[in-house]
């Protein structure tokens, strides 16, 4: 009979050995139970609003209280090479349907390999739930603009009203790009989830179309000076609205503290060649990072302009030599360097943390960032 493995979360497993993280079943429940707990067995789906909430366990790697925690990554490009191939192949063949669950493979077998405190994030989303998505995002934004950006032209209107279907168009995109942001990061937050508890996202969709409006016409009149701030803002309302069970993440960054080495940036743009903005986003993810706390545990990010260049030089000419072949070696990577650079520092209470119940999250908002072409990955 299959059952549930209990440390990554895993459904059916078929034997003693989980598919997905290589733990044998029986060893690993016993070890739990020599600690005194039952595992995450009960904790993949979301309890039942009248169901007692789920305790985190502690943590098997024993991680002191109040030390350094990294994320590590153990996954590898040729096996995510033999996932993308199957995803490729099998899309052409569905004329493109089955784009969405590739994409579901391709985000379990990442989180699937990223490790923190001992145990591995798990990924519960369905390839059904971004097709049906996509098909809402479709008929709520594709058609409508898709018909204002042609249908004047196709019937060759006056130049008025071509203006005027160009401009709602434009507002109508600009509206719903807020709102595929805050549905992306809803529904992925859902269903991500480590040692059973899932992580969420609270934030209301019309605070951050206000703010994001709001941010882009303030960029447009003061010529993009505004950027620095409308970014920080941006930041501050996905990380203080995102929750792990009961645990709410805070952000306390300004935007005033990145608008010098934005304006130098600017400065310095014809001198480097644009090479300059590689060094200014290394500084505004050490700065959002370290401004990112859980309680009095602070996270800490030591990444430099340099290693994000030759990141980025790599990882162009992997592309370039291979034509494209090297896609999912580039994504291994990228995890790999996100991690290497990014600890959680302070004390930690653990035993506070507790699955909470969740509402119904639709991939509404992520087919909209599928169909935008926008990708919000977490990190």
């Amino acid at each position: 009979m299959a059952e549930t493995c209990p440390k990554c979360g895993y459904a059916d497993v078929p034997g003693d050995e989980c598919p997905r993280c290589r733990v044998i079943v029986s060893k690993y429940r016993a070890h739990l139970q020599s600690l005194g707990t039952g595992g995450v067995a009960t904790l993949v789906a979301a309890p039942a609003p009248s169901a007692p909430p789920s305790q985190w366990r502690p943590s098997p790697a024993g991680g002191a209280p109040g030390g350094i925690r990294r994320l590590s990554f153990h996954g590898s490009g040729g096996s995510l090479f033999g996932i993308h191939i199957v995803n490729v192949l099998l899309t052409l063949i569905t004329l493109g349907i089955y784009y969405f669950w590739g994409k579901v493979r391709v985000r379990s077998y990442l989180l699937s390999q990223s490790e923190f405190e001992g145990d591995r994030f798990s990924y519960h989303g369905t390839g059904k739930e971004l097709l049906i998505g996509w098909l809402k995002a479709m008929l709520v934004f594709g058609i409508p603009v898709g018909l204002l950006a042609n249908l004047p032209e196709f019937l060759d209107a006056a130049f008025e009203v071509k203006v005027a279907a160009g401009v709602l168009a434009y507002c109508i995109v600009t509206v719903f790009v807020p709102v595929a942001m805050v549905g992306a990061r809803r529904y992925r937050l859902s269903r991500t989830a480590w040692r059973g508890i899932r992580f969420s996202f609270r934030g209301r969709v019309w605070n951050f179309v206000k703010l994001f409006v709001g941010g882009t016409l303030l960029s447009l009149v003061t010529l993009g000076l505004y950027a620095p701030f409308f970014a920080t803002k941006r930041q501050g309302f996905m990380v203080s609205h995102s929750y792990f069970g009961n645990q709410k993440f805070d952000f306390d960054g300004r935007g005033r503290d990145l608008f010098s080495p934005y304006l130098v940036a600017i400065l310095l743009t014809l001198p480097t060649l644009g090479l300059c903005w590689i060094w200014f986003a290394a500084r505004k993810r050490r700065y959002f990072w370290d401004h990112t706390s859980v309680r009095a545990a602070r996270f800490h990010s030591t990444v430099t302009g340099g290693a994000l260049l030759g990141l980025y030089v790599v990882n162009l000419l992997l592309l370039i030599v291979t034509l494209g072949l090297a896609w999912p070696w580039v994504k291994c990577r990228n995890v790999r360097f996100a991690f290497r650079y990014l600890t959680l520092e302070g004390p930690l209470d653990m035993a506070g943390i507790q699955q909470e119940a969740q509402v119904a999250v639709a991939a509404t908002g992520e087919g909209l960032a599928s169909f935008l072409d926008m990708d919000f990955d977490l990190g």
